[in-house]
């Protein structure tokens, strides 16, 4: 019985190791032309009452690769643009600045839109993890400092409108 139990142990090992050796190795992204902002979605961030607090243009990440890539090598981004993560569910997020040039605020939405915790001043090119603290569906990254700017406050909501 240990022989057996060791056996599949090492065959489970075995098929472990030469599953991932047709997948390139991480090398560093050379990007040679600046990466431009493209308008997906128009948003507005609004207050309990809804009182409109600031107009958005939106770039929309909803797959794994647009997830993991993010804002990756952008120099700069507008006052009035930000880019909204979409995921499948509400569950806690944790996110990094790898390759990410630009400070941002990240603001952590639950599945009815509502902000449920923010996360300011993210320290460009940091692997740190960046927890939303709560479960959340949605991340909206925008500039560094405009959260204070804006007052944002836990319970103001997203209202999006894709293109």
């Amino acid at each position: 019985m240990i022989r057996k139990n060791a056996f599949f142990s090492l065959l489970l090992a075995g098929i472990l190791s030469t599953g991932c050796k047709d997948k390139p190795e991480n090398q560093p992204q050379d990007i040679s032309e600046p990466i431009s902002f493209t308008k997906e979605a128009e948003a507005y961030l609004t207050r309990p009452g809804g009182d409109t607090i600031q107009f958005l243009q939106l770039e929309i990440a909803d797959d794994d690769y647009q997830r993991e890539t993010g804002l990756m090598y952008r120099e700069s981004m507008e006052q009035n643009q930000g880019m909204l993560f979409i995921f499948e569910n509400e569950a806690p997020r944790g996110f990094y600045m790898k390759n990410t040039n630009i400070p941002l605020d990240l603001i952590f939405l639950n599945s009815q839109n509502k902000i449920v915790s923010i996360t300011k001043n993210a320290k460009p090119q940091s692997l740190e993890t960046i927890p939303s603290e709560v479960p959340a569906q949605y991340v909206l990254e925008i500039n560094a400092g405009l959260s204070d700017d804006w007052n944002l406050q836990v319970g103001d909501s997203l209202i999006l409108k894709r293109n």
